[in-house]
């Protein structure tokens, strides 16, 4: 098996060296960008697994390059975990808002950032071929299973590994309500380095790439109070 590339951007030299030490010594190959530019290029030159990405960077902060990778089909499911001094639940919020997968604060411990570096790539996994439904089918909204292909009346939708994998949990188990807590525990699981608030940015992504009106949706449905729920079949 190929070792998984692994992209490094942050303005801090030394920080950068100490991660790819650390990650190289672990079986990864490291790649390393100094500002904002250079890991937007090299995100698209280089196809990296996984990207570390540092918050405030020159050139085009992190927040930016972040945006930018979720909008171009080719890189937006690729998977990102936010580097950043600001260690704000507001900062992380937005951090995952605009798409990012797991957010550190500085000081961190490196150990545990190659933890969650491994467990973003594992979550990030497509699911083991047989687990998927052929072929889903609802109101407009078509998946096929074999190829994770979705679209919405006839046209493409590109997910993050992250917002598929919530959609099929959720299409497994129509009308039936799961609470933030379920969810986490059923789609991130034990791996996962995430707040139950999570669950509410990825829910929003999710809407936001199916629903032909995310301020009215059809599919992913919210009930107040407890959780969220796929649509009933005979809704």
């Amino acid at each position: 098996m190929m070792p998984k590339k692994v992209l490094v951007a942050d303005d801090e030299k030394d920080i950068v060296d100490l991660i790819a030490y650390n990650l190289e010594q672990e079986g990864f190959t490291v790649l390393k960008a100094f500002d904002g530019r250079q890991a937007w290029e090299k995100v698209n030159a280089e196809k990296p697994d996984l990207l570390i990405l540092d918050l405030m960077m020159p050139a085009i902060p992190g927040m930016e390059v972040c945006r930018m990778i979720r909008r171009q089909e080719a890189t937006a499911s690729l998977p990102i975990i936010m580097l950043t001094a600001k260690s704000d639940p507001v900062d992380r919020i937005l951090g995952l808002e605009v798409g990012a997968d797991d957010y550190v604060a500085k000081p961190f411990h490196v150990r545990e950032l190659v933890a969650r570096v491994r467990a973003v790539l594992r979550r990030s996994e497509p699911p083991p071929e047989g687990t998927l439904p052929e072929s889903f089918s609802f109101k407009g909204l078509e998946i096929d299973g074999p190829s994770c292909r979705v679209t919405v009346e006839g046209r493409p939708v590109t997910l993050s590994s992250r917002e598929y994998k919530l959609l099929q949990f959720l299409i497994r188990h129509p009308g039936r309500v799961y609470s933030r807590d379920q969810l986490l525990d059923r789609v991130w699981g034990d791996e996962a380095f995430v707040e139950p608030r999570t669950v509410d940015v990825h829910i929003s992504r999710l809407r936001n790439s199916i629903e032909p009106d995310h301020e009215n949706p059809r599919y992913v449905l919210t009930v107040r109070g407890l959780g969220y729920k796929f649509a009933d079949a005979d809704r």
